[in-house]
């Protein structure tokens, strides 16, 4: 009992001492006493043995950007659970893309933390980096959240094809991570991405459950070289799971992210996709987990590629309008920020972190024939088989 007392109280001032370090504060006696007594707790384990070591023991909340949402005692005790397991997957995703991006910063600018927490049920970590040299606007969220589900999003669902009961509330549990960068340099392209998983509990006990997401970029100026590496990034990881993933997908990714009332794309697609639950659950959460750890090396060596490119004022113009479209389909079309605003206790603050810090929209605007700019709208209106595969 008492080394199980002493264990926990550790490995919680572990989490302190490593995140004063790591985000800066200059509290030097706080960080020696708390270091202190991390060395005292560490030397009773020395003496004693200290609980055995397991697998459920290789949780290192030290390394993420906060405690995470749910009691970690209870992640611990469920692991193999798919609610627990993917909780601490996009917890790492986070960690990871904030660190990696971060690194790239010119100014060590550093993501703000902030850990919020909703009355209906469960929570978020919605990290923020603003005014950086490198990336104008960076929002890298996870939520983890549970309750009964409102009419509206219930409608949605069964719309898409979910058996889900009628005359009763509906319990749900939805965790995920969506992040949007908003790269102060036209040259360096914009990235989304998100990957979720869903339950929902209908009256009778069944539970329903899929997973969703993708990733997608969007550049200001075209760059081929870019397109292909970026999309043999998400082939890969794919192909891993099923070589059918990356074709599939990637055309859903061309149709979803469509701006009707424009007649363009978004951006020059990814992967997208939503409603999995094949081949089993187990299969489904790897495929995710490749797709997320894919992120980095499919993003980041485009920031460090572009990141210090000359740039002038009509490109920077060009930027502002393009993000314009970006807000247009995000407030408009998006599927997820229509789920977060009909979700009772959303958090606007964290749903709205896809939006650029600036945009323009400027009446009847037509770029010229055969520059740079008419060569992205080109590939916009006719998105483009950029690994040349045929379906």
């Amino acid at each position: 009992m008492v080394l199980n007392v002493c264990y926990k109280t550790w490995h919680r001032v572990r989490f302190v001492v490593t995140h004063r370090h790591r985000r800066g504060d200059n509290s030097k006696l706080g960080i020696v006493k708390s270091a202190q007594v991390a060395s005292v707790l560490a030397g009773v384990f020395s003496i004693f043995g200290g609980p055995k070591k397991s697998e459920s023991d290789d949780v290192e909340i030290a390394n993420f950007m906060a405690e995470p949402v749910s009691d970690l005692t209870k992640l611990k005790e469920h692991r193999s659970n798919m609610q627990a397991r993917m909780e601490l997957l996009i917890m790492k995703i986070q960690a990871d893309f904030c660190r990696a991006l971060e690194s790239e910063e010119l100014d060590d600018a550093k993501f703000s933390v902030d850990r919020w927490t909703r009355k209906e049920g469960g929570g978020g970590i919605s990290c923020i980096l603003e005014e950086g040299q490198v990336f104008e606007k960076a929002g890298v969220n996870i939520s983890v959240v549970h309750g009964n589900l409102p009419t509206e999003a219930i409608k949605q669902m069964r719309a898409r094809g979910k058996k889900l009961s009628e005359g009763g509330p509906l319990p749900f549990f939805a965790t995920g991570v969506s992040a949007v960068i908003h790269p102060r340099n036209p040259m360096v392209p914009t990235i989304h991405f998100n990957y979720r998983y869903f339950e929902v509990t209908n009256t009778d006990g069944s539970v329903e459950w899929w997973f969703g997401g993708g990733t997608d970029l969007t550049p200001y100026y075209l760059n081929e070289g870019d397109a292909v590496h970026f999309h043999k990034a998400l082939k890969t990881a794919c192909d891993k799971s099923s070589k059918s993933y990356y074709p599939r997908f990637k055309k859903w990714c061309d149709d979803y992210f469509s701006i009707p009332h424009r007649g363009e794309r978004r951006g020059i697609g990814g992967i997208f996709f939503d409603d999995l639950d094949e081949p089993n659950q187990e299969g489904a959460f790897q495929f995710v987990k490749n797709c997320a750890e894919a992120v980095i090396p499919s993003y980041v060596p485009l920031v460090q590629k572009h990141k210090n490119d000359g740039y002038g004022y009509a490109e920077r113009q060009w930027q502002l309008l393009r993000r314009g479209r970006y807000v247009e389909f995000n407030l408009i079309y998006d599927r997820g920020t229509k789920f977060g605003l009909l979700t009772p206790g959303a958090r606007i603050e964290s749903i709205l972190m896809s939006l650029p810090l600036t945009a323009k929209w400027q009446y009847m605007h037509k770029p010229e024939t055969d520059s740079e700019e008419s060569k992205l709208m080109n590939v916009l209106r006719n998105p483009k088989d950029w690994l040349k595969i045929e379906e």
